[in-house]
This record gives C-alpha cells, sequence and structure tokens, in this order.
C-alpha cells in the first residue's frame, strides 16, 4: 500500500480522538439506554417553556439563513451586560470559539499554557492548530494562578487559558484574584477567561465587565448550555475589546449559528425569572449530591458550577470503577476528571429530583459491589 497521504502532516501526526467521549456513543457500546444524564454538565432542568415557545414560533421561518452578523442577539447581550455590541462575537458555543481563537493566535510550535487536567476540548483544538501545550498541576484541586503566570512568562507564551469557575473540579477564584492574574500577564500574552459557569458562580467571583473590558490581552467565553439549558443549541460568546471582537469575522463561519438557537437564546435572555428559579434548582441539586456522597463515605468538593466532583478517597481505578458500574449496572450517566491527582474523583451534574433518586438508589449498590469484590 502506498505512504502516501493526503493530508498535512500534521493532521497525519494527530491521534484519532475527541475530548469527550458522548453519553449516546457510551449507550452504543453498552448495549444500554442511559437512565439518568447526569454526567456532560448539561441542564436536566431543561430550558424556560418562554423559549421553548419562541423556538415553535420561530421554526416557520427555519428554511432562511440565520442573520450572519447575529445583530440581534449582540444587542441583547449588550443590553445583559452593559457593554456595546461591538465588543461582542458569537459562535458556536464555546468550544468552536476555543478553536476559533487558538487559530488566530497560534502557529505551530508555539506554547500555550493551560492545567494539567483541565478542559480537554481546548487541548484537543491546541494540538489541531499545531500548538504546545505546557500544562500546570492543580493546587488544592484549584488552577494554580501563579503557577500559570509562571509558566507564560517562562515559556514567553502568547496564549493561556483559565476557567472560573473550573471543569471538572467545579472550584473558583475570587475576582479580585483573576483581574490580578490579567493585569500580571505581559501584554504578548492572551487570556482565555472561560465564565462557561458564569451564571451560577458565587456571588464576587465573576470580575465585573469594567474590571477587564478595555484589555486588549483579555477574552471572556460565556455559553447558553448550561444554566439555560440550550447545550444542544450551540451558543456561545466572547466578550472582550472592538478589536478583538471584530477578529472573529476573518474567520468564522458567518452562517454557523441556526435562526432557532438564536429565537431560544434571545427567549432565554428575556426570561430572568426562569433563570433566577433554575439557579435555586441547580443549587438544591448540589447540596442533594453532596449529601448521597456523604452518606455512602464519600467527600463532596465545594462546587460553583452546575456539577459536583466527589473525592472517592482512593485512586483512579476505583473512581473508574464507580462510573462503569454506576453505567453497566444502573444506567447512572456520570464523568471523571482524566488526570492525577484530580482522577481519584467522580464528577456528577446536577438535575432532576427523578435522577436524583436513581442516583442515591444506585451509588451505595456499587459501592457494596466493589467492597465485595475487593475482598474476595
Amino acid at each position: 500500500m502506498s505512504a502516501f497521504s493526503r493530508f498535512t502532516p500534521l493532521i497525519t501526526s494527530l491521534p484519532s480522538t475527541v475530548p469527550f467521549v458522548g453519553p449516546e456513543a457510551i449507550e452504543r457500546q453498552r448495549g444500554r439506554e442511559i437512565s439518568a444524564r447526569i454526567g456532560a454538565n448539561e441542564s436536566g432542568f431543561g430550558p424556560a417553556p418562554s423559549v421553548l415557545d419562541a423556538i415553535a414560533k420561530a421554526s416557520a421561518g427555519i428554511w432562511k439563513y440565520n442573520d450572519p452578523e447575529n445583530f440581534e442577539l449582540k444587542q441583547a447581550l449588550a443590553a445583559n451586560f452593559g457593554t456595546a455590541s461591538d465588543t461582542i462575537a458569537i459562535g458556536e458555543g464555546i468550544d468552536g470559539l476555543l478553536g476559533q481563537i487558538v487559530r488566530m493566535v497560534i502557529e505551530p510550535g508555539k506554547p500555550v499554557v493551560t492545567s494539567l487536567g483541565g478542559y480537554p476540548t481546548f487541548n484537543f483544538h491546541v494540538a489541531g492548530h499545531g500548538g504546545r501545550l505546557v500544562t500546570v498541576p492543580y493546587v488544592d484541586d484549584r488552577e494554580d494562578l501563579d503557577g500559570l503566570l509562571q509558566a507564560v512568562r517562562r515559556e514567553d507564551a502568547p496564549l493561556v487559558y483559565l476557567a472560573n469557575p473550573d471543569n471538572p473540579m467545579g472550584s473558583w477564584w475570587d475576582a479580585g484574584s483573576v483581574v490580578a492574574f490579567a493585569k500580571a500577564l505581559p501584554e504578548t500574552c492572551l487570556l482565555i477567561l472561560d465564565e462557561a459557569y458564569g451564571e451560577t458562580a458565587p456571588t464576587g467571583s465573576i470580575p465585573s465587565i469594567e474590571s477587564l473590558g478595555d484589555m486588549p490581552n483579555v477574552l471572556r467565553t460565556r455559553t447558553f448550555s448550561k444554566a439555560y439549558g440550550l447545550a444542544g443549541a450551540r451558543v456561545g460568546y466572547a466578550l472582550g475589546t472592538p478589536d478583538n471582537a471584530r477578529a472573529f469575522d476573518k474567520i468564522r463561519n458567518h452562517f454557523g449559528m441556526n435562526r432557532l438557537a438564536t429565537a431560544a437564546a434571545l427567549a432565554a435572555l428575556a426570561d430572568t425569572a426562569y433563570l433566577k428559579d433554575v439557579l435555586k434548582q441547580i443549587a438544591a441539586s448540589r447540596s442533594r449530591i453532596a449529601a448521597i456522597a456523604d452518606r455512602n463515605g464519600l467527600r463532596a468538593l465545594p462546587s460553583a458550577t452546575n456539577f459536583v466532583a466527589i473525592d472517592c478517597g482512593r485512586d483512579a481505578a476505583f473512581a473508574r470503577s464507580i462510573v462503569d458500574r454506576l453505567m453497566a449496572d444502573h444506567g447512572v450517566f456520570i464523568r471523571m476528571p482524566g488526570v492525577a491527582p484530580l482522577n481519584r474523583c467522580i464528577r456528577i451534574s446536577t438535575g432532576p429530583q427523578a435522577d436524583m433518586d436513581l442516583l442515591e438508589n444506585a451509588l451505595p449498590k456499587v459501592l457494596a459491589a466493589l467492597d465485595t469484590n475487593n475482598r474476595q
């Protein structure tokens, strides 16, 4: 067979992988349907009824392309944040925006600083554009701001990624520390401040728009996938300076956003009462997950997100066994962090009472079965 490859050397060199194995793929692999989908950090509470109505009303216009300038959604977001619409870029979820940012900044071989065990999709994009990942370990289950800053300076890195609140651990920094970190970075380094869980974050943890708004080396990414319950709609946005927002126009898919998703996002922004209510449900579900963990001799870590990381008290193999047995035996889908020492934990997304009931019933059975196997 010929050794010829029609692909670039970079693409040829990359492993065939995806950042996450989807729940649907897990169902196909296991031959079992998921009963409690509490592993992908979606919102099982769903979008507001007003959002579903907006989608239904907009559906007759699906034959039309969406507004390529995303004018109406930018205006609504600008009003929501008290900023100018020309500081906002719209994209197909944060994942799509991350890929565009890496493409704008990174040339093959250039260093990119992130946390070891942080968001895998960002790493996926860095590899796909030929960047060189430089990772900094977590400290006390939290991203290490000092370590990230030192790595940026040591490597002269043009790009650094920080999630606040963090995925996969649910930890967070206060706004003052984040602003200080951003201002300490060299002006040659762009900070991606991923605020996917901004709506669920505690008061005082999210920097104000004014505190970072005029910094040309900061881009903040946000999404409608979490608290707004629109993960399947793929609506994300970036907040930055006008120059940074305009840079996306050079490479983005101008017809990448669909009309129904835009209608959903506009309705979600308008329904502030539903957002307030769902945030209460997320907080209650977090508390219940922590209580379930405690009753089973596990330790829930403090969380500022719509999931809870649970310290299983042992090694990655034990955590993996819990993840696998919950799915195989009970159809309860959860996930776990990918690298040590974070992978001593499992990660459970918040969800409706029915999903929590399934978890509460299944977890002690799984732990008892694992304990029996270990004693045999």
